[in-house]
């Protein structure tokens, strides 16, 4: 079932699939589905979600994503107490107490990665490794570690390598850097008028020779090196996350239908492969839009027919 899947991942509006949703993941075949608040009540009822999900494919290794950061991004809000945890809590003990810092990070990703697995979702976009930036903290803000970039890598390393320990993948996010953003690009396109120069040492650094299997990228535009179009559906910023940031992963795009691409879905799907992104990502499970997504998105390829086995191979 892997080579017939195609490369775009979509939402879905309920606590479980109705009938069209049905229709349209047997029809179109999606590479992976996206779970939010809204699908999440009780650890009985996801569950039951995720395994009705994969029994379409006839595959328990199926891709199902959440965005489960801490904070205030936490889609299983309903199931845990997660709001005080955030990224900015890490950092700061990270450099007030390095060994307090590995116990209490650890137990926390080892607690999430248990309930994922109850769950039966099995990849979880994290970590954010955007840096912090004054000015940003309703953005980014508190979702990031920590403003130095150094130490923002050093925590992603070990966030990444924990979730591979207890066999859930992570994305993570926003390559090529999103902290620098001062406007939210779910509803504007954010403008980052800085030097390319200033981004490698700063912004771009804490995404290096990252061992992730999935990155999603930054709907910000970048006019000193793309005057045209942003990094996700920006060519030149995508051959950048590649040879310059080295990852060599697959690449997701955030959210196709953030106002921040203000062009229309179509345009924007088709875009973005241009562009190199491997999977287009549409999260609001709107009919209308997921089946413009799925029309305009190709069969996965043979790069991400090989990844998508080293995916399953992990989780196992």
């Amino acid at each position: 079932m892997i080579k017939e899947r195609r490369a775009f991942i979509c939402g879905i509006k309920g606590l479980k699939l109705s009938k069209k949703e049905i229709l349209f993941i047997k029809k179109y075949k999606p590479w992976g589905i996206i779970l939010f608040s809204r699908n999440i009540q009780s650890i009985k009822q996801a569950r039951n979600l995720t395994s009705s999900i994969k029994r379409i494919y006839g595959n328990m290794n199926y891709p199902i994503l959440i965005d489960e950061e801490g904070g205030r991004v936490s889609r299983l809000s309903s199931l845990i107490e997660n709001k005080s945890l955030n990224s900015e809590y890490y950092g700061k003990l990270y450099k007030k107490n390095y060994k307090k810092f590995l116990l209490y990070y650890g137990v926390h990703i080892k607690q999430i990665c248990y309930l994922l697995k109850e769950l039966g979702i099995n990849i979880n976009t994290v970590p954010v490794l955007d840096l912090k930036r004054y000015g940003s903290k309703n953005i980014i803000g508190d979702r990031s570690f920590s403003k130095n970039p150094k130490v923002v890598s050093k925590i992603g390393n070990i966030c990444i390598n924990l979730y591979k320990k207890y066999k859930i993948c992570n994305v993570i996010k926003h390559i090529p850097g999103h902290g620098i953003s001062k406007i939210d690009s779910h509803f504007r396109l954010p403008i980052a008028k800085v030097k390319h120069q200033h981004l490698v040492k700063n912004d771009f650094k804490s995404f290096r020779k990252k061992k992730a299997l999935f990155a999603m990228t930054a709907h910000i535009a970048y006019p000193h090196i793309d005057g045209l179009n942003p990094a996700t559906l920006s060519n030149k910023l995508i051959n950048i996350i590649r040879k310059n940031i080295g990852f060599q992963n697959l690449i997701i795009t955030d959210d196709i239908s953030m106002k921040s691409l203000n062009k229309n879905i179509k345009f924007n799907t088709r875009k973005a492969f241009i562009a190199g992104c491997n999977l287009v990502l549409h999260c609001n499970a709107k009919m209308r839009e997921m089946k413009i997504v799925a029309k305009n998105s190709p069969f996965i390829s043979e790069f991400i027919k090989k990844k998508t086995k080293e995916f399953e191979n992990t989780i196992r």
